[in-house]
């Protein structure tokens, strides 16, 4: 018999379009994982949430940082063409623990540069969440769009 769920497909969806119960199981799952909770029973009252949905989620929903932990992240920037940039970005993404595996940057046009950056990121020190705020933080990134993972 093969495992279904192996077979599943895999979104990545905003957190302001989950049902309340995706995001309060999320929620009791990292009480659990931090020790904040003694028990299931106890992370599911504290959020507001049955058990009955807690165990309906709880092996489909996870959060994007527990996915990413040792594995490849591709980004893709639109960035302003000036001097200095694409150094600056790569500081912040070398400050993070990533390491760089490969770089595409496109011809810039009209005062704008496409850039994607494939990321190892086993070593990183923070949340990609957090690496993503501190990315789209800097003065020159109009945007930054996660293109895809893998192993």
């Amino acid at each position: 018999m093969r495992n279904e769920s192996y077979h599943k497909k895999f979104y990545l969806i905003r957190e302001d379009v989950l049902p309340e119960a995706m995001k309060k199981t999320l929620d009791a799952k990292e009480m659990l994982e931090r020790g904040t909770a003694e028990s299931i029973w106890d992370a599911c009252h504290r959020v507001d949430l049955s058990r009955s949905a807690y165990y309906k989620y709880k092996d489909t929903v996870f959060p994007f940082s527990t996915i990413q932990k040792d594995k490849l992240v591709s980004l893709f920037f639109y960035l302003e063409d000036r001097s200095g940039t694409l150094s600056k970005l790569l500081g912040v993404v070398a400050s993070s623990g990533c390491n760089v595996l490969t770089i595409h940057q496109t011809i810039p046009l009209q005062g704008r540069a496409n850039v994607t950056l494939s990321l190892n990121t086993s070593d990183i020190s923070m949340e990609i969440e957090d690496l993503l705020m501190e990315l789209r933080k800097l003065e020159f990134v109009e945007k930054v769009d996660v293109l895809g993972t893998g192993a």
